[in-house]
């Protein structure tokens, strides 16, 4: 998930104002302790000291009780004058025992208090897990979601049921809708099932998959064809996803390839292809993340050139894409993947019976008009347009914003790094909806009436996704509020060995990914923890520098990696979502297929990587072993449709 999504990390949910306070007039001055809703028995939180109506200018004393020790206190007080529009942070607080908590503060304007619950660590585990397992056992994710929202309201309000039930609705699947990059997120969610819903009816989709069946004229082709395509769309995860699965689902239909293997390829052809791209919407996030985190322990590194040297340490997304191919050329499955696949081959069931795909678009209004001819650049031509808009807009806009910032590098990198994909994306979708309405009518394919009834049903057939969608960001939110990855941190640091540091924050980082359903939220907590921690570690068992940076590129790589990994394994991650929505799959059919292939780079990843490279193996030669190790499980544990022994 993104950064606009996200930066709620930063500040524990944004925390409410302290109870038992009551709103205040405007002009009214005083003094406000925020703290948020509950806190975890034993694990850091922060609240902050606000003065509310101090004039422009002035200051005031202030003297806070605290029940637990900051870190930057001598004692359980702190005193000191704040200045209008400053706050006081009391950081990295903590209580022991359960139970509630208050913090006392008397200025020379006043006095206030806060307080919040205290609740058990593992309580914040409940919400995802219950959501996660649910679904995994029932196969039914929206019930699953609820159920893990509604669960997180009920520890934030008191233990009541009918209040917990009341925030699900109005505060977080309403708050999960109107957040702007989620809003945006389903306008061009919208707008493209509306072009699918057009072209398909156009005949445009059959067009194309006529030329393509020419050259694809078997499974292994035709899985090569979109594996290539997800590599082509490296720029943002979110268009290689809407743009690849709806143009190769037809053409992977005709040639009896499972939607789960079609979901499959598109979902490890994203992620893992932009995270680790020169050039693409996931970079700017990333070196600043690196950036902020190197500027905090004054360290004399380039954070480009880190984010750069890390690549071949990323042993996940490295390998997920080579396992990707590896299964496609060698024609073998394994598991629940090996199922799907005998089914699509031998009785023609791209998906299975009872199946729910999470869009549909086979519905007889958008099959083509019979007697019509079927051009493929009815399909091509907007689908170029929508990626062409998208390109130049994130150019556009991230040209803009260095400029804006005063910054003089406007090199590409740099320029993706700052663009905005959500306005790229509404903008490309939206003109490559208005193309596709032309060439249809231009040609008389359709009437207007046909053409715009063909667009309506091209939305309805995304609804059940987006209802997953808002289900998913709703569960996310509750798990930042109930402070899900800050227990799981508590939970897994202490005393490391330097060396193993990359393959624990690897593991880390994959359970809060997996969890909360976010790559880009956990790579917001995690990386200000682990680079100091990484330079912290390796100074007290006295390695030199370039040990040090060894380690520190191992640490920093594997915020990166097991963020990705998390997030590809996570049936309530979006990108997993839109995975399912554009191939027309069962999202759990999808999860409970790809989730085999992912752990099992994900275990060889860490194993041969994480691991030895951090005791000074070269990471090529590890990509090569896991490389080895991938293909060898693949002739022993797969299997060939065409097999005797299957």
């Amino acid at each position: 998930m993104r950064p606009t999504i996200w930066l709620t990390l930063f500040s524990l949910s944004l925390p409410a104002t302290a109870a038992g306070q009551t709103d205040t007039p405007p002009d009214s001055v005083t003094v406000e302790i925020r703290m948020p809703k509950v806190v975890l028995d034993g694990v850091a939180f922060d609240a902050w000291l606000v003065p509310v109506g101090v004039p422009a200018g002035d200051s005031i004393d202030y003297r806070i009780a605290l029940p637990g020790r900051p870190a930057a206190a001598a004692g359980t007080e702190m005193s000191g004058r704040i200045a209008s529009g400053d706050s006081v942070l009391l950081q990295d607080l903590r209580i022991e025992g359960g139970g509630s908590m208050a913090i006392s503060a008397t200025t020379s304007i006043g006095s206030a208090e806060g307080s919040t619950r205290v609740l058990p660590g593992w309580l914040a585990l409940l919400p995802p897990l219950v959501a996660i397992l649910l679904a995994l056992v029932f196969r039914e994710v929206v019930i699953s979601l609820l159920a893990g929202v509604w669960i997180g309201a009920l520890f934030l309000y008191d233990w009541n049921p009918l209040t917990a039930l009341w925030r699900t609705l109005d505060t977080y699947i309403v708050g999960a809708i109107v957040d702007p990059g989620h809003a945006m997120i389903l306008v061009f969610s919208f707008l493209l099932g509306g072009m699918v819903g057009i072209i398909s009816r156009n005949g445009g989709t059959y067009g194309v998959v006529d030329k393509i069946t020419k050259h694809a004229v078997g499974p292994i082709r035709g899985q090569l064809a979109a594996y290539v395509m997800g590599l082509v769309i490296f720029f943002d995860d979110y268009s290689n996803t809407l743009i690849v699965g709806p143009t190769m689902r037809p053409l992977t239909d005709r040639l009896r390839i499972s939607r789960e293997k079609l979901a499959y390829i598109v979902d490890s052809t994203a992620a893992p292809v932009a995270s680790i791209a020169l050039i693409s919407g996931w970079i700017g996030m990333e070196v600043g993340l690196i950036d902020d985190a190197l500027q905090s322990m004054n360290m004399p590194y380039e954070p480009y050139v880190v984010f750069v040297q890390s690549i071949p340490y990323r042993f996940y997304p490295v390998l997920a894409l080579i396992f990707v191919l590896m299964v496609i050329l060698t024609d073998r499955d394994f598991g629940p993947m090996l199922k799907a696949e005998l089914r699509a081959r031998r009785e023609g069931k791209v998906i299975r019976d009872g199946a729910r795909p999470a869009s549909d678009f086979d519905a007889e209004i958008l099959t083509p008009v019979e007697g019509k001819p079927r051009r493929w650049y009815n399909a091509i031509v907007p689908i170029a347009v929508m990626t062409i808009v998208t390109v130049a807009g994130m150019y556009t806009t991230g040209r803009d914003a260095v400029l804006s910032s005063g910054d003089t590098d406007l090199g590409l990198s740099n320029i993706f790094g700052n663009g905005d994909s959500y306005l790229s994306l509404i903008w490309g979708s939206f003109l490559a909806c208005a193309v596709a309405i032309i060439m249809t009518l231009a040609q008389r394919l359709l009437t207007l009436q046909e053409t715009m009834e063909a667009w309506i049903a091209g939305l309805k057939a995304m609804l059940f996704a987006f209802v997953i969608l808002v289900l998913a960001w709703a569960l996310g939110q509750i798990t930042i509020d109930v402070h899900t990855a800050s227990y799981l941190i508590h939970l897994l640091t202490g005393n490391l060995d330097p060396r193993l540091l990359p393959v624990l924050v690897f593991i880390l980082c994959a359970l809060i990914s997996f969890a909360t359903g976010t790559s880009w939220g956990t790579m917001a907590i995690m990386m200000p923890v682990v680079v100091p921690l990484a330079v912290a570690l390796s100074g007290e068992a006295g390695y030199g520098e370039s040990d040090t940076y060894t380690i520190l590129l191992g640490a920093v790589s594997s915020v990166l990696a097991g963020s990705v990994w998390g997030d590809h394994c996570s049936p309530i991650s979006d990108t997993t979502i839109l995975s399912s929505m554009a191939s027309s799959c069962d999202h759990i059919d999808h999860v409970r297929t790809q989730m085999p292939y992912a752990l099992l780079v994900g275990i060889v990843g860490m194993a041969v990587g994480d691991i030895p490279t951090a005791y000074g193996m070269s990471p090529w030669i590890s990509i090569l072993l896991g490389s080895a190790i991938l293909l060898g499980v693949l002739y022993l544990f797969g299997k060939r449709e065409d097999s005797p022994a299957v």
